[in-house]
């Protein structure tokens, strides 16, 4: 796709609209693109055995002459966790702040990427520099530390991308959000705002993450006699920082559980993220040394993900921790859209055990509600607005905030992934698409399993396999052995032993049937096998069945 006009801006979304994850935006002017995040997102329960999901990256790897970075705003996995494998593919530099590399190291030290890769720790209020771009990166706050909002200054007008941000005036750790640079830079003249539109649909103002801390203390004080087990995201460590301050403040002590909780409280507390009294942090092994009534147990699982440290206890499947009766379990979030079943199986299995189960009020949110982004919008006074990060029902949301704010319904773009938006002072408009799209992770395997495999696993999944075997003689196609029939997932073989023999009869016949056509193309003779048995099963069962025919030669 040529570009006539060299000298607008183009904002290519490559993922992360219309979802919650996945997010990545292309910024391009003239021999110059920068990338912001570069997120996966999780399966959809019809994604059968897959891993992750992370963007299709064609058009970088077409361009890869221009693009001169990533610049991350904050480290969580829908904004980091596709960089190991895309870096592979487009290997330049990343900048982000101090956590955020943190933990974007320990990802790469796992795929052993740190060598080859250039990264470079950027402060709050600090600039660099990329090509035709200039990017300065700005304090916000959000449910992980170090978040930062960006502007990216370019010849054709300064584009704000808030990440994702709520206002926090009372922050666990650091500052508070740098408001004042938003409307210095709103001063200036910003042309478009692309904002945060997770929690667009609700009214009022985000509650600060220190009302989560006096609810801690309550239930502390409240629960003096019990072992209590918290259940939180990984990587909200100002959560974890107030979990830990209760358990000091009452005589605990806190023990870890979660591979990913591990890894990212030893980063933060290594990084001075986290402050940790002496001897107040103990290893699971040291558990039985202590009476439950000094014990917290921080752990993974709040979204009832069935590998994860909670689910696993909940199933008595846990090696180190049994839910015992009186435990109290805290749930220090909310369930993220499409999660809720599994919560509350959870909350079943926790309750059945007799543990004293609480979700109420144990949490606040990490992105803004309307209130943060109306103000947002009031300090920066964009000339376009791009509400990005949400599902498309949040996205419009947004867009009704940002009309009733007075910004003419023209100039607000809902944009889907893969659009390219063509903006400067005078005009904005989508001015063609990029190829995008999910590429599926399994294992090992990046993009090896498509839609027709995943279409088999379904197929598989819901009407399992019959495996027919047969041995015919070479040239003269005569049958030596079989047809056996094998099952999987189909019927209870011992039950149904009719069935298969006259299925068995069904293969004969039709055998015969090519016997006497003279056919002798083993694909005819496969496809005749199917046909007939498919229709044979059908017909008793209204079941279909994956049918694999399998001819050996002698």
């Amino acid at each position: 796709m040529k570009n006539i006009n060299n000298s607008k801006l183009r904002i290519i979304p490559l993922g992360g609209l219309e979802q919650i994850g996945m997010n990545i935006t292309a910024f391009e002017f003239e021999d110059s693109i920068i990338v912001a995040d570069c997120g996966l997102s999780f399966p959809e329960d019809d994604m059968l055995g897959i891993d992750l999901v992370i963007p299709d990256i064609t058009y970088l790897k077409e361009n890869i002459d221009k693009v001169k970075g990533f610049v991350i705003t904050h480290g969580h996995e829908d904004h980091i966790g596709a960089l190991p494998y895309v870096i592979r593919e487009i290997n330049v530099p990343i900048y982000a702040t101090k956590l955020t590399m943190g933990i974007i190291e320990n990802k790469f030290a796992e795929h052993n990427l740190l060598k080859t890769t250039k990264r470079k720790v950027v402060k709050h209020g600090q600039s660099i520099n990329l090509g035709m771009f200039r990017i300065e990166f700005i304090k916000t706050n959000h449910s992980i530390a170090d978040a930062a909002a960006l502007a990216i200054y370019s010849p054709a007008g300064i584009v704000v991308h808030t990440g994702d941000f709520k206002v926090d005036y009372t922050p666990v750790f650091g500052d508070a959000i740098d408001l004042q640079r938003f409307a210095e830079i709103g001063k200036k003249g910003v042309l478009a705002l692309m904002c945060d539109s997770t929690n667009a649909e609700r009214p009022g103002f985000t509650m600060s993450e220190r009302t989560v801390g006096k609810t801690f203390d309550n239930i502390f004080a409240e629960h003096r006699n019990t072992r209590i087990i918290i259940a939180t995201f990984a990587s909200n460590v100002d959560r974890v920082q107030q979990i830990i301050n209760s358990a000091y403040k009452y005589g605990r002590k806190v023990v870890v559980e979660g591979r990913s909780m591990v890894s990212i409280i030893s980063t933060a507390a290594e990084l001075g993220y986290l402050n940790i009294p002496d001897y107040t942090l103990i290893d699971i092994e040291q558990m039985k040394n202590y009476p439950d009534e000094q014990m917290v147990l921080i752990t993974t699982g709040s979204q009832g993900e069935s590998m994860a440290a909670l689910s696993r206890m909940a199933s008595d499947m846990h090696r180190k921790v049994t839910i015992k009766p009186n435990d109290t379990v805290i749930f220090s979030s909310n369930p993220i859209p499409g999660n809720e079943k599994a919560v509350s199986k959870v909350i079943n299995e926790l309750s059945a055990k007799g543990a004293d189960v609480i979700f109420q009020d144990a949490h606040v949110s990490g992105h803004a509600c309307q209130e943060e982004i109306k103000l947002i919008y009031s300090l920066v006074h964009p000339k376009y607005a791009i509400p990005v990060h949400g599902e498309y029902r949040h996205l419009k949301a947004q867009a009704a905030l940002a009309q009733s704010l007075g910004i003419e319904k023209e100039n607000i773009f809902i944009l889907r992934s893969g659009d390219v938006l063509e903006l400067d002072e005078t005009s904005a408009k989508v001015s063609g698409q990029v190829q995008t799209g999910a590429i599926l992770v399994d294992g090992l395997g990046v993009g090896d399993v498509g839609n027709i495999v995943l279409r088999d696993r379904q197929h598989l999944a819901q009407d399992g396999i019959v495996i027919v075997v047969l041995t015919l003689e070479k040239f003269s196609n005569q049958v030596l052995s079989g047809p056996d029939i094998v099952s999987r997932g189909f019927v209870y073989v011992r039950e149904s032993e009719d069935m298969m023999e006259e299925a068995r009869r069904v293969v004969e016949e039709a055998l015969e049937n090519c016997a006497d056509k003279h056919v002798t193309d083993w694909g005819k003779i496969k496809t005749t096998i199917r046909d007939e048995l498919n229709s044979y099963i059908w017909k008793k069962t209204k079941r279909n069945p994956m049918i694999l025919p399998i001819i050996m030669e002698v």
